[in-house]
């Protein structure tokens, strides 16, 4: 989180200029960090990187863009903070290994006032208010991405000793020791990968990846508690309408519609608020030529967005409508 001289010098003679009450030092931060004119910071998603390299490269994901937003806000005397959003619904699958995303962003405090500052926010489904984390959790999620990072491009030496300082930073969160088991079995460690998850079990019974992982390894191991676990994550994955959209997609990627409905449609009953969940739906009825429910489900779904999300569903309607009326 050190800055660079070039940087510190900056931002104090851009945030440093005119009126010095916070909200108005708070606004020039922000157009600092965002504005062409400024750093022009851009959002991507793999791009986990320190403040410096931040600030050159000028890209960064909602956890760098926290790290630099943190240290800028210190550096100009505002009150900055981390948070963190659980999982998400951002995941994506690399060599038969699923990466589910946790996410985090920044929090300024002025006055009686708190606000949030998160590039993903319109990216990222945040299923629950952010909470305020400590900054070894914030540090520990930077060496979690780094070793996920070196996992995937085979440096596992590097991937376990990465994690190995995630976990020294936070020991207590759950999430790491699960994401330790799948490293540690990818370093062919079967007992350390059971005794990783079974250690993120005791800390969180009702970890949902944590679970998946420890069912898949009793499946691979052969052993007889693959069905005390599995139903364990069934419970867990009942309750989670995440969970349940993941499994609506895993459902229609094997071309099994029906059950993908059904997993959608508990997912909408345990959250209803959820515009990407009734797309989903509408796309299911799609697949099984129910063109009625799925104009019900779009409409839905454009009730609850806004903006050019709105009118793409709008959109989607009217070609469903012409295409069901002719």
């Amino acid at each position: 989180m050190a800055l660079p001289d070039a940087l510190r010098l900056q931002v104090h003679s851009v945030v440093g200029e005119g009126d010095s009450a916070p909200t108005l030092r708070f606004q020039r931060l922000m157009n600092f960090v965002i504005d062409n004119h400024g750093l022009g910071m851009t959002y991507q998603d793999d791009a986990t990187y320190t403040v410096t390299e931040a600030y050159t490269k000028r890209r960064a994901n909602c956890l760098t863009f926290t790290l630099l937003v943190l240290a800028l806000a210190k550096e100009v005397g505002l009150e900055a903070y981390p948070q963190e959003v659980g999982e998400t619904l951002s995941w994506r699958e690399v060599d038969g290994t699923v990466y589910r995303d946790n996410h985090i962003n920044a929090g300024v405090r002025i006055g009686g006032h708190r606000f949030t500052i998160d590039p993903a926010a319109d990216m990222v489904l945040l299923p629950r208010p952010p909470v305020v984390v400590s900054h070894e959790r914030l540090l520990a999620h930077f060496y979690n991405n780094v070793a996920v990072d070196r996992l995937q491009e085979g440096q596992m030496e590097g991937a376990l000793r990465d994690m190995a300082t995630a976990l020294a930073l936070d020991p207590g969160y759950a999430t790491l020791w699960s994401n330790a088991g799948v490293m540690y079995l990818h370093n062919g460690d079967v007992v350390a990968a059971e005794d990783a998850y079974a250690h993120a079990l005791d800390l969180d019974p009702t970890d949902a990846s944590a679970l998946f992982n420890m069912v898949q390894l009793m499946r691979r191991t052969h052993d007889g508690r693959e069905t005390e676990y599995r139903q364990r994550l069934s419970r867990v994955e009942q309750r989670d309408p995440l969970q349940q959209y993941l499994q609506a997609l895993d459902f229609e990627r094997t071309g099994n519609f029906s059950r993908a409905i059904a997993s959608v449609r508990r997912a909408i009953q345990l959250k209803q608020d959820e515009h990407r969940f009734y797309d989903l739906l509408a796309r299911l009825y799609q697949r099984v030529g129910d063109y009625t429910r799925a104009r019900s489900a779009l409409a839905s779904a454009q009730a609850l967005s806004s903006g050019e999300t709105k009118q793409k569903y709008r959109a989607e309607r009217a070609r469903l409508q012409a295409t069901y009326t002719r």
